[in-house]
C-alpha cells in the first residue's frame, strides 16, 4: 500500500483507479535480461528470488522455478502475506530476508536504486554478485527461467517453444486482459459502471476457455505450455479469494467441468502443490485490502480438495 518517490517510501492506496473508477495496473520498471550476452550471465547460486506466495504474478516465477529444478540454483525467500502501510514485509522464520536482513521489500528496492521512484512489487529477481535488481517482471522472469538456466537443470523442457509462440503469445493476450487482470478489475472497481465493464468479459472468457479445454487438454494443444502456468495462477485463487471477496461470483471453477477438470491436472503434476500455500493466500486477500474487507476477518473456507481424480 505505497510506493517509492524519490528513494522515500510513501503510503498510497493499494489500488490506483481512473476518473471512471476503472484499476489501473502500474508497469514494471526493472527490465534487464539474464543470457550469454548479457552483464547478467546465467550461472548457478548468483540469483535470488523475492516473491509473495499470495501474488499470482510472483507465484508464476516459483512455479517455473520448481517446474525447470532449479530449487539448487536460483535461491528463494517469501515475503509476509499481509501488505499494510510499509508494503511487502520482512518478519517471521518463514518470511525473512536472508540475504541482508531487511525489514522491507521496499529496502531491497532502495539498495538496487537509492532514488527509485515507483511500486515497490513481488517477483524480484536479485543477482547476488552486482547486489542489484534484474527484473521484476513476472512475465519475462519465467522466460529467463525457462531457457537461460538449462546448463544447470536435467529438465530441459520448453514451456515457450518457438512453433508455437505466436498463439502462446496471443493467448497470453486475452487471458491476461480479461481473466488475470479481468479479477483484479472487478475487485478494485471503484463505480458500478467499472465493475461491471470488468465482471461480463471475465466470464465470457472462462466461457471461452471452457468451450476451447473441451475439445483439447491444455490451452494451445496437447502439451503444456507457458500459457496454461499463467491461468493456473489465477484459477487456483478463484474460489478461494476471487469468487468472494472480487465478487467475481457468478460461477466458481469447480461449476465449469472442463476447467475445473483442466485446474486439477495442473495442479497434480509433481512440485506444484508446494508452489501454492492457501494460508497466504487468503490472509493477503482479506487481510490487506481494508477498502474491501474492513474487519480483516479471514474465511475459514471453502474446503476444497484438489488432489482428487479428474475425469479426464
Amino acid at each position: 500500500m505505497g510506493e517509492m518517490i524519490n528513494g522515500q517510501w510513501h503510503t498510497t492506496p493499494i489500488a490506483k483507479t481512473n476518473k471512471s473508477g476503472h484499476f489501473v495496473r502500474p508497469q514494471s520498471v526493472f527490465r534487464h535480461r539474464i543470457g550469454q550476452d548479457s552483464r547478467f550471465t546465467p550461472e548457478p547460486n548468483r540469483y535470488h528470488l523475492y516473491v509473495s506466495y499470495a501474488c499470482p504474478w510472483a507465484s508464476r516465477t516459483i512455479i517455473f522455478r520448481a517446474l525447470k529444478n532449479l530449487e539448487s540454483v536460483i535461491s528463494l525467500s517469501s515475503v509476509e502475506p499481509l501488505m499494510l502501510e510499509n508494503g511487502w514485509e520482512f518478519g517471521s522464520s518463514s518470511h525473512q530476508d536472508p540475504l541482508y536482513n531487511f525489514n522491507y521489500l521496499y529496502q531491497i528496492y532502495q539498495k538496487a536504486d537509492p532514488h527509485y521512484s515507483g511500486k515497490v512489487t513481488v517477483p524480484v529477481l536479485w543477482d547476488k554478485k552486482e547486489e542489484t535488481i534484474v527484473n521484476n517482471e513476472s512475465g519475462e522472469i519465467i522466460r529467463m527461467l525457462n531457457s537461460e538456466f538449462n546448463a544447470y537443470t536435467d529438465n530441459k523442457y520448453d514451456f515457450y517453444p518457438p512453433k508455437l509462440q505466436k498463439e502462446i503469445e496471443a493467448m497470453n493476450d486475452f487471458i491476461y486482459e480479461n481473466i488475470n487482470n479481468g479479477v483484479y478489475r472487478c475487485g478494485f472497481a471503484q463505480s458500478q459502471e467499472a465493475y461491471e465493464l470488468a465482471f461480463d468479459p471475465l466470464f465470457s472468457a472462462l466461457d471461452k476457455v471452457e468451450e476451447t479445454l473441451s475439445r483439447k487438454n491444455f490451452l494451445i494443444g496437447s502439451e503444456i505450455t507457458e500459457a496454461d502456468w499463467r491461468l493456473f495462477t489465477t484459477l487456483i485463487r478463484f474460489d478461494v479469494v476471487y469468487y468472494s471477496h472480487f465478487k467475481c461470483n457468478l460461477k466458481q471453477m469447480i461449476d465449469y467441468p472442463n476447467l475445473w477438470n483442466y485446474l486439477l491436472r495442473l495442479y497434480q503434476v509433481p512440485g506444484i502443490d508446494k508452489t501454492v500455500n492457501f494460508a497466504d493466500i487468503k490472509q493477503h486477500y482479506y487481510g490487506s485490502h481494508k477498502m474491501l474487507n474492513p474487519s480483516g476477518i479471514i474465511p475459514k473456507g471453502p474446503q476444497i480438495d484438489f488432489n482428487q481424480a479428474s475425469h479426464r
